[in-house]
């Protein structure tokens, strides 16, 4: 009925999750959900820890967080694979939250090669129990949030899998301001890169990024203020100056939205229409069954045969009367 969950084996936190595919790639009903090493389905928004653990903890932040050197790592959700143009992201507004295809005016939302570059340019993604609250301005942009999980650009040599999950060391932060809101975009390079030992982050637009990655910077503030402008809007726009801050600054913003999850999971702030269901969040008035969780999975559209069917006449094929 479903196809085979695929996993990774590269680090602890890669080998604890695999996905699972619903609905046909590149339609409106693809969905990637989410299971951890019980074979559980979780949600990526809000099981998944923020801080990489040594092992899955249900507490906020995780008790044990890893580390490599004087660096705390962190899980990033991988939405987007370099040099891929499909806009794949977090549905945070349904149940689970898996990752599925954007959707605009009925059409699915692909980003614009923009010269030089092909497609996005980065692994891009998010980091888990973060929320950027819409209801909140922030004191250094003075734009409220843009109702998402923070977003993650890693700059590491691989390139990622969709539903990967990937512990990287945060170096940055870049200050989008996108149509009047704050739209963070966190730098950041996988624990098991290469050059991940060689970049520091401590300074990080004036030295280490720049020596072992000439021009990515730069190319990251033309990709995010021209991506949109091929759609016929206006280029975006940086709060200062669009200026890289620097690790501390980043891990300050990232601890800031990871509060405002928390808030959001434990229904202390309206969330509106972001859908909190998880499995492991302890605590939280949202938290479900696992055969909740499965009954959500497998309402959603199977994919057979190169087509996708509806779960009714899936249970018929398979299980006919």
């Amino acid at each position: 009925l479903l196809l085979a969950a695929r996993g990774w084996g590269r680090l602890g936190a890669m080998a604890r999750y695999s996905t699972e595919q619903r609905g046909r790639p590149n339609s409106p009903d693809y969905r990637l959900y989410f299971k951890n090493a019980n074979g559980k389905y979780i949600s990526p928004f809000h099981d998944i820890p923020l801080f990489a653990a040594s092992k899955e903890d249900k507490e906020i932040p995780a008790k044990r967080s890893k580390t490599t050197g004087s660096e705390v790592l962190f899980n990033m959700i991988v939405e987007v694979p370099r040099w891929t143009n499909a806009k794949m992201e977090i549905a945070t507004e349904e149940p689970l939250n898996p990752i599925k295809h954007d959707i605009k005016k009925g059409k699915l939302r692909y980003v614009a090669n923009i010269f030089p570059h092909k497609g996005y340019i980065w692994n891009y993604g998010a980091l888990p129990q973060t929320w950027e609250d819409p209801n909140h301005m922030d004191n250094t942009t003075g734009c409220c949030g843009d109702n998402d999980p923070i977003d993650v650009c890693e700059i590491g040599s691989k390139i990622r899998s969709s539903g990967e999950i990937v512990q990287v060391k945060v170096l940055g932060v870049l200050a989008l301001v996108d149509e009047g809101e704050t739209d963070w975009k966190i730098i950041a390079i996988s624990a098991d890169d290469p050059e991940a030992q060689k970049i520091h982050g401590k300074y990080l637009y004036i030295d280490d990024v720049k020596k072992h990655k000439p021009g990515y910077l730069e190319a990251t503030v033309d990709w995010f203020q021209l991506y949109k402008v091929p759609d016929g809007k206006p280029e975006n726009h940086f709060a200062f100056n669009g200026e890289f801050k620097n690790k501390d600054f980043a891990v300050e913003i990232i601890k800031s939205t990871h509060e405002h999850w928390k808030a959001l999971l434990h229904k202390k702030v309206d969330g509106g229409t972001i859908k909190c269901t998880n499995v492991l969040v302890s605590g939280s008035p949202f938290c479900c069954s696992e055969e909740d969780a499965r009954s959500i999975v497998q309402s959603a559209p199977a994919f057979m045969n190169g087509e996708s069917v509806s779960p009714e006449v899936d249970s018929w094929y398979f299980f006919p009367k």
